[in-house]
C-alpha cells in the first residue's frame, strides 16, 4: 500500500490536509467517495440560466475592473452570443489576473447568483481556452468531502493518480456472488467518473449498484470484525452451571409480584446459555421500567447456588449504589454477602471490600468500572453483568476474560434500558446474542406527555408547585445548548435558587454532575424517602434512578436533547400506580426537525419506536456515542440508510470466515486497518 507522499504534487502540507480526512494511503483515496456530482458535460447558453443552479459556461472577457467598496474585488464581464454574466473575485492573485484579461476566452463553472450587476458567479472555477483545450468531459464531475486548504481540483487530481496507480492490481476480496454485478475496479471507476447520463437521484441516494457494491463490502468487513471478536471471546471455556433449584424459588417467593411472560422468556434464554461451557455473550434490552434488574438477579442465582461469584458493573455511582441496595435487599436474607466498590472508596473500607472479593467471602460484588481495575482479584468469578453497555468500551468487556477462575472466562450478561434499533444492535453488538423484554409489569400507568413553549414556563412552575404542595413529587431537568457539565450545573443551580426563593414552603433538592458522589446519593435518597418534593437536576438522573412516588417530569429546553435521551428521562416517572405526566418545554421557533421529534415523544411511549426514529434523525454515532462503541466510523456505509444490507452482510461474513479466511484478514486490513485483531489462539 503506497503512502500519499508518493503521488505527484503531494508534499508535507498536502499530506497533513489529507490526514484530516483520514487519508494516509493511495488506497484510502480510492475509498474517499464523492458526496455529490455536478454536470459539467454541456456548455450552457447564457440566456438559459436559473438563479441558484450551477453551470458550465464559455465566453469572451469583454471588460475587467476593480469596483470601489469596503472589500476590494475584481469584476469581469463574460459574454457569449446569447447574453452576459459578471465573474466576481474577492481573492485576487497574479495567476488570476493573468488569465482574466479582455479578449481572453474562458470556460467557467459556478453557481449563478444575483449581485450588484445582475447575474454573477462568485469565485467560479476557470479554464483559459487555447487551441489545446479539450472538449468538456462526457461524464459527471465528482464533488468530494474536503477540508479548508484542499481544493476540489487538487483532490480530483490526487484521486485520479490513485485510480491510475491501482488500475491493475487492486485485489478483489469479495467472492463473486456478493459483488452486485460489479468488480471492485469497475465500481470505483463508475463512482468517481459516472457517465453524463447516469441516474443522479440514484447516485445521490447511494442506491446505484456500484455504490451498493462498496457499501456491502464495508459492512461485510465490520461483520467479520464482530464475528472474530465473538470467536475470540468464546474460544476459552466457561463454567457450566446447572439451573438453580432452590435460590430462584426463594428469590421469587420474597417478591410482592409475579414475573411477566417476557421476563420468564429472557430468564430461560439466559439459563440455557449458562448451561453451556462457552462464555455467554448476551445483550438484554428492555424499555424503561421493564424489569431488567430482576432478570439480572435471577441470572445470578445459577452461579451463586454453585458457590461462584457474580459481579455487576454500572456506569455511574448513583446507579451502582442503587443496584447494590436492590441486590442486598434480595440476597442478604438468603445468606449471601453483597459488597459495593466504587472509585470514591478509600483506605480501610476499600481494602476490606477488595479482600472480601479476592478471598470469596463476598459472593456478589457491585460497582462502577473500579471493579475491573487490574489489581482487583476475584476468588471464583462466574458471571459478569454489565448495565448500560453503551457507556462502556469493547476493551472493558474483553478485559473481563482476565478475571476468570482457573483459565475460564466468566459469562457476560449485558443490559441496556436504551432500546437499540435492530440495525444498530447488529453492527455495534453483533458479537452478542440479543434478548428483548418487550412487556411492562402490570400496574404501570402510561405517561402523558405534553409540549409547552418556554414563554409559558411561569404557568408550569405554579402548576408544579401546587402539585408538590398536594404531596406529589416532581423532577425539573435543566439542559443547555452546550454539552458542558459545568454550564449545565450553573443552569441547574440558577433554577434551584429561583425556585427556593419562589416557593419557600417546598423542600427542594439539587443534583448535578459536578457534585461529589456521596452528596448526589444523599440528595437522591432524601428524594426517594419523600423528604423532598421537587428535585432540580441535570441529565445525571437519566439512567436507572427509581423513585416510584415521583409522577411529574419537566424537561426545560427539551429540543436540545436526543429522542432516546428524552425518553430515558421521561422514564424516571410512571414507575408507580398513580397517573404520571411529562412536560417538554421548548423554545420558539422550532425547526421542522425539532417539531417532528417532540411530536414522536408526544405520540409514543415505546422506546423501540423512538430509538428507530432517533437513528433516522441523528445517525448511529450520536445515539451510541462513538467513543463508547469503539467508533462505528463507517467510510461509505450509513446504517440508517443501508440497514437492508446488514443481514446479507452478516451471512456473507460468516461464509467468508469459514471458506476464505485469507480474504477475511485482507478485508479487515482494507476497511478497518486500525481495529484490534481478535485472532483464534
Amino acid at each position: 500500500m503506497a503512502e500519499v507522499h508518493q503521488l505527484k504534487g503531494v508534499g508535507n502540507a498536502s499530506a497533513a490536509l489529507l490526514e484530516k480526512l483520514h487519508i494516509f494511503t493511495t488506497e484510502d483515496l480510492l475509498f474517499h467517495l464523492p458526496r455529490d456530482y455536478e454536470d459539467r458535460s454541456t456548455i450552457i447558453a447564457m440566456n438559459q440560466l436559473t438563479v441558484g443552479r450551477s453551470y458550465l459556461l464559455e465566453g469572451t472577457v469583454s471588460s475587467v475592473d476593480f469596483p470601489p467598496g469596503k472589500r476590494q474585488s475584481m469584476a469581469a464581464q463574460l459574454q457569449d452570443d446569447t447574453g452576459k454574466i459578471t465573474l466576481r473575485f474577492y481573492h485576487i492573485y497574479k495567476g488570476l489576473t493573468d488569465r482574466i484579461q479582455v479578449g481572453h476566452r474562458l470556460r467557467v463553472f459556478g453557481e449563478v447568483r444575483v449581485g450588484a450587476r445582475g447575474l454573477e458567479l462568485y469565485h467560479p472555477e476557470i479554464q483559459l481556452i487555447t487551441s489545446y483545450t479539450p472538449l468538456p468531459k462526457t461524464q459527471l464531475t465528482a464533488i468530494y468531502p474536503s477540508t479548508e486548504g484542499l481544493t476540489q481540483p487538487k483532490l480530483r487530481q490526487y484521486i485520479e493518480q490513485a485510480l491510475h496507480l491501482h488500475s491493475d492490481h487492486l485485489p478483489e476480496l469479495l467472492p463473486k456472488q456478493f459483488c452486485h454485478g460489479y468488480d471492485l475496479q469497475q465500481a470505483l471507476h463508475y463512482i468517481h467518473h459516472p457517465p453524463a447520463n447516469a441516474n443522479m437521484l440514484q447516485l445521490a441516494q447511494a442506491t446505484h449498484p456500484a455504490q451498493q457494491r462498496l457499501i456491502f463490502e464495508e459492512l461485510v468487513a465490520h461483520q467479520i470484525s464482530l464475528l472474530t471478536r465473538r470467536a475470540y471471546l468464546q474460544q476459552t471455556q466457561a463454567p457450566s452451571f446447572a439451573p438453580s433449584q432452590q435460590l430462584t424459588k426463594q428469590l421469587l417467593a420474597g417478591l410482592p409480584f409475579a414475573l411477566t411472560q417476557a421476563q420468564r422468556r429472557v430468564s430461560h434464554e439466559i439459563m440455557q446459555d449458562l448451561k453451556a461451557n462457552k462464555p455467554m455473550l448476551r445483550l438484554v434490552q428492555g424499555d424503561v421500567g421493564a424489569g431488567k434488574t430482576l432478570v439480572a438477579a435471577l441470572a445470578a442465582c445459577h452461579p451463586l447456588e454453585e458457590a461462584w461469584q457474580v459481579a455487576l458493573m454500572a456506569p455511574t455511582e448513583i446507579l451502582a449504589e442503587q443496584h447494590y441496595l436492590n441486590f442486598k435487599k434480595w440476597f442478604e436474607p438468603l445468606g449471601f454477602t453483597v459488597v459495593w466498590l466504587a472509585g470514591k472508596q478509600k483506605g480501610k473500607a476499600r481494602n476490606a471490600v477488595e479482600q472480601a472479593v479476592s478471598d470469596g467471602t463476598a459472593q456478589l460484588a457491585i460497582g462502577t468500572h473500579a471493579l475491573f481495575q487490574q489489581h482487583i482479584q476475584f476468588h471464583k468469578l462466574g458471571l459478569v453483568i454489565i448495565d448500560e453497555q453503551h457507556r462502556f468500551g469493547v476493551d472493558q468487556r474483553l478485559a473481563l476474560r482476565d478475571k476468570g477462575y482457573a483459565h475460564s472466562t466468566p459469562h457476560q450478561l449485558v443490559m441496556t434500558a436504551t432500546p437499540i434499533p435492530r440495525t444498530l444492535a447488529m453492527s455495534a453488538y453483533g458479537d452478542l446474542d440479543t434478548s428483548i423484554i418487550d412487556e411492562l409489569p402490570p400496574g404501570r400507568t402510561p405517561i402523558q406527555t405534553v409540549t409547552i413553549p418556554l414563554d409559558r414556563r411561569e404557568q408550569v412552575l405554579q402548576r408544579i408547585a401546587s402539585n408538590c404542595a398536594e404531596g406529589k413529587q416532581a423532577y425539573w431537568v435543566c439542559t443547555l445548548v452546550e454539552q458542558s457539565e459545568s454550564l449545565d450545573a450553573q443552569a441547574a443551580e440558577a433554577t434551584y435558587r429561583e425556585m427556593t426563593e419562589k416557593f419557600p414552603d417546598l423542600n427542594i433538592g439539587l443534583v448535578h454532575g459536578k457534585m461529589k458522589a456521596d452528596q448526589k446519593q444523599q440528595i437522591m435518597q432524601q428524594f426517594k424517602d419523600n423528604q423532598l418534593q421537587l428535585l432540580i437536576a441535570t441529565t445525571v438522573i437519566e439512567v436507572g434512578v427509581d423513585v416510584p412516588n415521583a409522577s411529574i417530569m419537566v424537561i426545560e429546553n427539551a429540543e436540545r436533547l436526543g429522542l432516546s435521551q428524552l425518553h430515558q428521562l421521561r422514564g424516571r416517572v410512571g414507575r408507580g400506580a398513580q397517573a404520571s405526566f411529562c412536560a417538554l418545554l421548548y423554545k420558539h421557533p422550532l425547526s421542522q426537525n425539532g417539531l417532528e421529534r417532540l411530536k414522536i415523544l408526544r405520540e409514543s411511549n415505546d422506546g423501540f419506536v423512538i430509538a428507530e426514529k432517533d437513528l433516522e434523525i441523528r445517525g448511529p454515532g450520536e445515539i451510541l456515542g462513538t467513543k463508547q462503541t469503539g467508533d462505528i466510523g463507517f467510510r461509505v456505509a450509513k446504517l440508517e440508510r443501508d440497514d437492508h444490507l446488514l443481514a446479507a452482510a452478516h451471512r456473507a461474513a460468516a461464509s467468508i470466515l469459514q471458506q476464505h479466511p485469507e480474504l477475511a484478514e485482507a478485508l479487515l486490513q482494507r476497511w478497518l486497518p486500525q481495529a484490534p485483531r481478535y485472532a483464534y489462539v
